[in-house]
């Protein structure tokens, strides 16, 4: 699609809100692992944390999802506890010098996938290939690549999705009502930064992070 100026995407509404529970149930394309017991553990954590769940995913089996804003360690401990919960199959990158042969088999266990973080272009292409040749594949990412202030997200995202032909996410934690989100949907039209932006913009006016100083 040939790039314009300003973005025609829009997101998808729909989500409702719930308390951590026993059986979440998603569309049967996306992807799935764990078990009843890293379920519920990963459900523990939330309620003693006091977190509910807003999601609304697609029913498709591969998309990128664009979590933010990250301001907090403490982020990713949420994230995690959410992905047990639930039970998806959910994949990141890092980058290879901590993928050690004593720890890379968790790593990779958990979902991380080794990138050349050196190699911007050479990391998408790897990415799109993770997606080409699965059948359900979800990516999350962190726009921002960083915990710090910046002022615009890094693009890697968004072209790794463009080129996979698959929709972003957004995926966030509101840290004042307690509220771990997935949605909304968003498609790619080829604006890069307009939609980047409308993404950005949706999070800014709907979401607090542990650090809002840092957004």
């Amino acid at each position: 699609m040939v790039a314009s100026s300003q973005s025609t995407t829009q997101p998808i509404q729909g989500a409702t809100v719930s308390r951590p529970q026993q059986d979440f149930i998603f569309p049967d394309s996306l992807p799935r692992r764990g078990s009843a017991i890293t379920r519920w553990l990963g459900q523990t954590i939330l309620r003693l944390g006091g977190w509910r769940y807003q999601v609304e995913f697609p029913d498709t089996p591969k998309f990128v999802v664009a979590g933010g804003p990250h301001t907090s360690n403490w982020d990713a401990v949420w994230a995690i506890a959410f992905i047990l919960a639930t039970g998806l199959e959910i994949h990141f990158m890092a980058k290879a010098e901590i993928f050690p042969a004593w720890a890379g088999w968790f790593l990779r266990a958990v979902g991380g996938i080794a990138v050349n973080r050196q190699s911007p272009e050479g990391m998408v292409e790897q990415m799109v290939a993770e997606f080409q040749n699965r059948e359900k594949f979800v990516l999350v990412v962190a726009p921002e690549g960083t915990r710090k202030k910046v002022e615009r997200w890094k693009s890697g995202f968004y072209r790794i999705a463009q080129a996979a032909a698959v929709p972003i996410v957004l995926g966030y934690l509101d840290y004042p009502q307690r509220i771990v989100g997935i949605g909304p949907t968003f498609q790619t039209t080829g604006a890069m930064e307009a939609d980047m932006a409308a993404m950005r913009a949706y999070l800014e006016g709907h979401v607090t992070p542990r650090h809002p100083s840092r957004v």
